[in-house]
């Protein structure tokens, strides 16, 4: 094999040997024999792969052009649109195509367009792309100028991926997803460039596979006031993209929420307790081992603020976290499961980590009633709430559940809570029903009902008695469904 040929070989192109050759002797010709064959075949090889990239993650839309390989996921419908100054209606098709790093929408023009809708492409197709990426409304897009099938390669993509939340993947479009409610965002008004006013709201979504943050835009932002936690629901025709490092999927005009009749299960996937380091934005879940009261304080800036402080314990150990603005009128009780997304580790009281719930947050309460499974022992060692057994684990946190939300958008995240109102332990305290004891413990909790901490386990306390955070007290009387009915408190 000569050496044009040993180059060509090398090459990934789809134009010919015979165009090859014909090139490097232009390109010989033109340099006025400063080069040879060799050295000509090598440069026309470069200006050959120039723009070729090895996956679809590498594409940008500051590219001038692209070449890469991808598989046909989903082909869309022919749409026609007028173009300026011209009699001929212009002619589109969108193709989303994939590889095993992520998806791209292709745009075909005008007769790619046509031969598409005669059923010149499949689903399932690998082509060989070459096209000018950019930054399309939908996302990451390439307007294709040449497409050809390639037989020989192998993608590594299921059809229909994108379904479930792990499945997203950045630059998706015409995505169809099902999932739960999880907690929803008041609408937001917002000025645009040109004088209009834009909308826009948020709300949760999860499946069995994770979570993922639902944008809707202008219209569709009103439709987050109609949906309730634990509804489930089908976003049809979303977009995804990225927002601070994580994934989010949009909803624009052409998309749509349609609630649906369907058993969807939310597991989440949380962080160990004991494993949380400063400064880490981490998921919890796990037992409300106590819950402190709501408090006000007054920012710099004159306005209010409020927080509330409670315990959430998993099977590895237990954390204070912080609720502040709206999220501190949830109604969360101690034996409440919950889930806390994206917290931030901070300093807290007595130098001691606590995990900070701001507007970024997101804090989910098992409904009881969809029979989950707990993450950690609940206070009063019920094994958390309703009848549900003790089956969580550190990997998945708590079962898979529904939860109510208060749609927080705006709280003060300034830092650590400002009071104490928890302490730290495992477990709870179990006795026979009518068994009378003495419990001798710290107040963690007033109020109804009162907390005691020993240090090893808790115990809600039954009692009028006017008592205050951390004193030390001993409560004695019968003890009925886990709780004690002080008869006493000395």
């Amino acid at each position: 094999m000569g050496e044009i040929e040993e180059i060509y070989a090398d090459l990934e192109t789809d134009v010919s040997e015979e165009e090859f050759r014909e090139a490097v002797e232009q390109k010989v010709e033109q340099m006025g024999g400063l080069a040879d064959e060799e050295t000509a075949a090598m440069l026309i090889a470069h200006e050959l792969n120039e723009g070729e990239v090895d996956t679809v993650a590498d594409i940008e839309p500051g590219m001038e052009e692209v070449k890469f390989l991808a598989k046909v996921v989903s082909i869309g419908e022919l749409r026609t649109f007028e173009r300026d100054g011209e009699d001929e209606d212009g002619r589109v098709v969108n193709v989303e195509a994939a590889d095993e790093t992520g998806t791209v929408r292709l745009a075909f023009w005008d007769q790619q367009a046509e031969a598409i809708t005669d059923g010149m492409l499949e689903e399932g197709q690998v082509l060989r792309i070459a096209g000018r990426p950019k930054d399309g409304y939908n996302g990451l897009e390439v307007s294709v100028d040449k497409a050809e099938p390639d037989d020989d390669a192998e993608i590594d993509v299921q059809l229909g991926e994108g379904s479930t939340v792990d499945a997203l993947t950045m630059g998706q479009s015409d995505v169809n997803v099902t999932g739960l409610v999880l907690e929803t965002e008041p609408v937001r008004t917002f000025d645009r460039d040109d004088g209009t006013e834009g909308k826009v709201s948020n709300f949760l979504l999860g499946d069995e596979t994770g979570r993922v943050r639902v944008t809707m835009w202008d219209d569709r932002a009103d439709r987050a006031t109609e949906l309730e936690p634990g509804t489930a629901v089908e976003v049809v025709d979303g977009y995804v993209r990225e927002r601070e490092g994580d994934l989010e999927l949009h909803v624009g005009d052409q998309g749509a929420i349609d609630e649906i009749d369907e058993s969807v299960e939310f597991v989440p996937e949380a962080d160990a307790i004991d494993a949380v380091e400063m400064d880490q934005v981490v998921d919890l879940a796990g037992v409300v081992r106590s819950a402190d009261p709501k408090r006000t304080f007054d920012r710099d800036d004159g306005s209010e603020g409020q927080v509330r402080n409670i315990r959430v314990q998993d099977d590895t150990g237990d954390i204070r976290v912080a609720l502040w603005g709206e999220k501190a009128d949830k109604e969360i009780a101690p034996g409440d499961e919950v889930f806390v997304a994206d917290a931030e580790i901070q300093d807290g009281w007595q130098d001691d980590l606590e995990a900070s719930a701001g507007w970024q947050s997101t804090v989910v309460v098992l409904d009881e009633n969809t029979g989950a499974g707990t993450a950690a022992p609940a206070p009063g060692g019920s094994g958390g709430s309703g009848d549900s057994d003790s089956s969580g684990g550190s990997d998945t946190g708590l079962g898979a559940f529904t939860g109510d939300g208060d749609g927080a958008d705006a709280s003060d995240s300034d830092g650590g809570a400002a009071d104490a109102g928890g302490a730290s332990g495992s477990g709870g305290a179990a006795a026979a029903a009518t068994e009378e004891v003495e419990f001798t413990g710290t107040v963690v909790q007033t109020g109804d009902p009162v907390i005691l901490d020993d240090g090893q386990e808790t115990m809600q306390v039954d009692t009028d008695a006017a008592l205050t955070l951390g004193q030390e007290v001993t409560a004695r009387g019968p003890v009925r469904d886990d709780r004690l009915d002080a008869d006493d408190v000395f």
